[in-house]
């Protein structure tokens, strides 16, 4: 070979590699199945069946869209540090709801600002000219800066982004902000339905107190329609959900609004909360006075509903960040904060005059359960041992239980340190309860040892209960979805044991109760 042409094909080999060298890549995030560490997701609090980042910092749930067989589930993350800081969107996929695959990060911040929550839509129709079944994000820009100089109110707006390889890469749309802010500080979250009725695309977003509500034909150009909220409300309004849904064992057609407050919930600080009316194409119909909760533990924010999903119309799957902003940031987890509820199936259901959402775990989580352990038929007028092998910190305790007999049905999960969380069912004054005084390690909050309640408004002879234990949570379904709590705990050490501890009188386990064992998912 000529040393001319070796030059030249030397040359050739150095301008490829150092191209590829300087080639940007998003920081990839392991899959499970490429993790070769035996530690993986055991560190102390893991939860073991939920979802959570591998590490640092999560909260919101974003863009949560079903397309060709996957789940995606986008959420607030910040991947520097395990506290708040500049939001990016991150990304998770799922065939059943139960096990996730960790993808690279989705979205970054820019120049426009930090990636704030919001929705996924996919464009079967190609209304916003980015290609047929597009899957197009839509979020707040939050501009840090302009924040920081306080001269203005106008620091979040709106944007876009579309992907057309199924979400993992997303092209930011060049002509954003498609929705500026009007002068409102708290101007965020927006989440996207296509409203097949009036054939146009509907948005809400959050702006402070209330709701507002947007049409659009194309997902670029937008229109202000409407707003909804509560008369002399102060509380913040945060990621804001709007879907139809028909009415169980009906063919009714109501709508749901629901929208998570971030203060004075029902037990205090973060909840989530809905209201049922109608949608006439440019205003949501409904009380604003009957505002209800869709989980009165502290620990469901931010819940949000799937988009596209193949749900039968009676049934909506959401999920929510299971955290407070109370104590978010100082939980005692070191290498990451914060996990997702599980996922749940919401209905609506008509009693009387009144509408309700009832929450129940998605059917998918039945793919974990191990071995199941019957709990005998029994009336307890003492504190009885139900059982003290099956549990090893992550179960499904199913509970059937008789009233009669007692004023208060109380149980004790603990673990050999002596630490223990309380839950069930005070007869007298018609309250579930989840009492995690004792549960573990709280010093890093004033606000986190309690004890919380949730007032039912029915009438029952029998009552049940669902619980799921995981190693830093407790989540209460009880008579059927009605009545939902969810709460995390710390125990120092897994709870390996359950307790029935009656008051005055006696309470009957009916046939029907068992413990199950539950499979991790990592």
């Amino acid at each position: 070979m000529k040393l001319i042409e070796y030059r030249y094909y030397v040359l050739i080999i150095f301008i490829i590699i150092f191209s590829q060298s300087c080639e940007p890549s998003a920081p990839k995030m392991e899959s499970v199945d490429t993790v070769e560490n035996s530690d993986y997701y055991k560190e102390q609090y893991r939860n073991q069946y939920h979802f959570s980042p591998e590490a640092n910092w999560m909260n919101d749930p974003n863009g949560m869209v079903f397309l060709d067989g996957e789940y995606h589930l986008f959420y607030q993350y910040y991947p520097d540090s395990t506290v708040w800081g500049p939001m990016h969107w991150a990304h998770a996929v799922s065939e059943d709801l139960v096990h996730w695959e960790h993808l690279p990060i989705a979205i970054y911040p820019d120049s426009l600002g930090y990636i704030f929550s919001g929705s996924a839509v996919i464009d079967h129709d190609n209304t916003a000219g980015f290609g047929h079944d597009a899957m197009i994000a839509i979020y707040t820009y939050h501009d840090i800066e302009g924040e920081r100089s306080g001269t203005s109110n106008t620091f979040q707006y709106q944007a876009i982004a579309y992907s057309l390889d199924k979400g993992r890469t997303f092209t930011k749309y060049e002509g954003n902000p498609v929705i500026p802010n009007p002068g409102i500080k708290d101007f965020r979250d927006p989440k996207v339905i296509w409203d097949e009725g009036n054939s146009q695309w509907v948005l809400v977003l959050a702006a402070y107190d209330k709701a507002i509500f947007y049409t659009s034909p194309d997902l670029k150009a937008w229109t202000m329609v409407s707003e909804f909220g509560i008369e002399g409300d102060t509380r913040l309004w945060e990621c804001p959900d709007l879907f139809p849904i028909k009415v169980k064992d009906s063919k009714e057609i109501k709508w749901v609004l629901v929208t998570s407050i971030q203060k004075e919930g029902p037990n205090g600080g973060t909840a989530t909360s809905y209201f049922v009316g109608d949608w006439d194409g440019k205003k949501f119909i409904g009380d604003a006075s009957q505002q209800q909760w869709l989980d009165y533990g502290t620990d469901n924010y931010a819940a949000v509903s799937w988009a596209n999903s193949p749900s039968p119309s009676d049934e909506i799957p959401m999920i929510g960040w299971m955290s407070n902003w109370q104590y978010a940031q100082v939980v005692p987890s070191e290498e990451w904060r914060s996990a997702m509820t599980i996922a749940r199936t919401i209905s609506l259901h008509k009693e009387g005059d009144k509408y309700s959402l009832r929450s129940m775990p998605v059917e998918q989580m039945d793919k974990l359960v191990g071995k199941s352990y019957a709990i005998s038929p029994k009336a307890y007028s003492t504190t009885g041992v139900i059982s003290k092998e099956s549990l090893n910190g992550q179960a499904r305790i199913d509970l059937k239980l008789s009233l009669s007999g007692a004023n208060n049905i109380m149980f004790k999960l603990s673990n050999d340190k002596g630490e223990f969380t309380l839950f069930g069912y005070d007869i007298d004054s018609k309250q579930y309860f989840i009492d995690r005084t004792k549960a573990g390690k709280s010093d890093f909050s004033s606000e986190f040892a309690m004890k919380h309640t949730a007032q039912i408004d029915y009438v029952s002879s029998e009552i049940e209960m669902i619980v799921y234990l995981d190693h830093a949570s407790i989540e209460m379904f009880a008579d059927q979805g009605r009545t939902v709590m969810t709460d995390v705990v710390f125990p120092t050490e897994p709870y390996t044991k359950l307790e029935i501890i009656p008051s005055e009188g006696s309470v009957e386990i009916l046939k029907g109760s068992n413990i199950s064992e539950l499979k991790g998912v990592w």
